[in-house]
């Protein structure tokens, strides 16, 4: 079964009111499927996760209500993008300072174990509400962490991570690397589905590593709110030949705790609680280029669109970049996709969660 539109007019980005989808039968086709899809624009509660997680249940409660069956959250939702942390002032090369030691404390302390309760409750709710979830997580590994992606069935069942391969200029000082072995595309019955998270979808191989699993929904959760994103998350879209769902955070200043506790360095004399410091942009994008749904702005919301799948084969009619267009001949890339781990032993004993490094 598939959600279509129904004759009520559908806000591509709009408070959630009445369903306004009906059930179809589509059959075997899944080129004539169409999915209802939503990327979440929404702040994090900052240095609290449960609050965090009671947030993002009513914003899949909402997109549920309207039919969706697939919900994209934005980068670091659940632990928190550090937006215009310092760390207390105090990372200078060689010198981490008191304060500096004990914001990264209380920001390893609002992260998640994968697996652990807060996974388990993120799978609780895509069973509950009956989405497939894609949800931006800080995933605590021991004493290390990442930006990490996390992934669900409409069942209810984890169904793998993506860790951000290259985190960003400062970034680095916070989160460790991932490897090839968290690249996933999941086929699943709404579509062949990954993702890449903000920069590194600046990364030309690593977009042909998906667009080599055959990705069909391509999932960007960000932090990026400049206008010149939209240009990067169009050329994927024509690029790759699929749905682009690009989720950020719309975040003001009093979405952060207050200072001293938190600090926006050098800025924060300018701001005030009502001060955008995050203005969202999220946007979903077709395999033709056409935008979709947003880009929006102008608060939070949910961000809703039509994913007809027809369109994948459309356009690849004329462009398929690891297809008919692809030269391996001349053109070839390896991806280097096992885990690499610290520490190995011989025992064989399989090794999980915090200690997999």
């Amino acid at each position: 079964m598939a959600l279509v539109p129904s004759s009520a007019p559908v806000p591509s980005s709009a408070p959630i009111g009445s369903p306004l989808f009906a059930e179809v039968d589509m059959g075997s086709d899944s080129s004539a499927l169409t999915v209802r899809a939503t990327v979440v624009q929404a702040s994090t509660v900052f240095y609290d996760t449960p609050a965090t997680l009671d947030k993002a249940e009513r914003l899949i409660a909402d997109a549920a209500a309207s039919g969706s069956q697939l919900v994209v959250f934005p980068e670091a939702f659940i632990g928190g993008y550090p937006r215009g942390s310092t760390f207390g002032f105090g990372i200078t090369i060689a010198s981490r300072s008191a304060k500096a030691k004990e914001d990264f404390r209380k920001y390893h302390a609002s992260a998640i174990d994968v697996p652990g309760p807060e996974v388990d409750k993120l799978a609780e709710l895509a069973g509950k509400y009956k989405v497939y979830l894609v949800m931006g997580v800080i995933e605590r590994a021991g004493y290390t962490l990442y930006c990490t992606v996390l992934f669900f069935d409409s069942q209810g069942q984890y169904m793998g991570k993506h860790r951000k391969l290259m985190p960003t200029a400062l970034e680095r000082l916070i989160w460790g690397f991932g490897d090839g072995s968290t690249l996933p595309v999941f086929d699943t019955p709404i579509g062949k589905m990954g993702a890449l998270i903000c920069w590194e979808n600046k990364m030309p191989l690593l977009r042909t590593a998906l667009y080599g699993k055959g990705i069909e929904i391509y999932c960007t959760p960000t932090a990026d709110s400049r206008d010149v994103w939209q240009a990067s998350m169009t050329h994927i879209a024509l690029e790759g030949g699929c749905f682009v769902l690009s989720a950020n955070q719309f975040c003001r200043r009093k979405d952060y705790p207050p200072p001293p506790e938190y600090v926006f360095g050098g800025t924060d004399d300018e701001l005030s609680p009502d001060s955008v410091v995050c203005s969202g942009g999220s946007v979903i994008i077709s395999p033709s280029g056409a935008v979709l749904a947003g880009p929006s702005y102008e608060g939070e919301a949910l961000i809703s669109a039509d994913l007809d799948l027809g369109e994948i084969a459309r356009a690849k009619f004329g462009f398929d970049v690891v297809g008919h267009y692809s030269r391996p001949d001349i053109l070839s890339l390896t991806v280097k996709d096992h885990p690499l781990n610290t520490v190995t032993f011989t025992s064989g004993a399989k090794v999980e969660g915090s200690r997999k490094l």
